[in-house]
């Protein structure tokens, strides 16, 4: 836990989704048409999901888990957006203001450079702060390489106001 005397706090999150052709698309909070949707309890958005970990974890908050897991049916088909902006109302709740956060998906599909700057706007729009967005392969290698589904990490910055 950090001290009254922390000014800032960051935060890192990670997660995991295979992926689901019965289901939609939806990463960073948008939707891909005629891309494979992600298998998960909620939506499936990785990125969302991730940014969500980091500011739970930035904030002493616990994770995604502890928060909406499969325990918690209510979340169940929650979209990336609504959990993000319930985890921002949360960090804020807990005393802490969002100073950015950064998600990086990695994984073969969907190509995420053309839609880049709306899926920004997007994910910022949820946490009601600032949202860099970047994407990167693994060179084939793993189950993102084999095209099996994908991943995204995400740090956040939170500080008192």
């Amino acid at each position: 836990m950090s001290s009254p005397n922390t000014p800032y706090v960051i935060g890192h999150g990670t997660d995991v989704h295979r992926f689901d052709t019965a289901r939609p698309c939806r990463l960073a909070c948008l939707e891909w048409p005629g891309e494979a949707g992600l298998a998960g309890h909620s939506d499936g958005d990785a990125a969302a999901h991730a940014a969500c970990d980091a500011l739970l974890s930035a904030a002493g908050l616990g994770d995604l888990g502890s928060n909406y897991g499969t325990d918690r049916p209510e979340w169940a088909g929650a979209s990336g957006a609504a959990l993000l902006a319930e985890t921002a109302r949360r960090v804020r709740d807990a005393g802490w203001a969002v100073g950015n956060v950064s998600v990086q998906v990695v994984g073969n599909r969907p190509r995420l450079g053309a839609r880049r700057a709306e899926a920004e706007d997007a994910m910022a729009a949820a946490v009601g702060a600032p949202v860099r967005l970047s994407a990167t392969t693994t060179d084939g290698l793993g189950f993102t390489g084999r095209g099996e589904g994908l991943a995204a990490t995400a740090v956040a910055l939170l500080y008192q106001p």
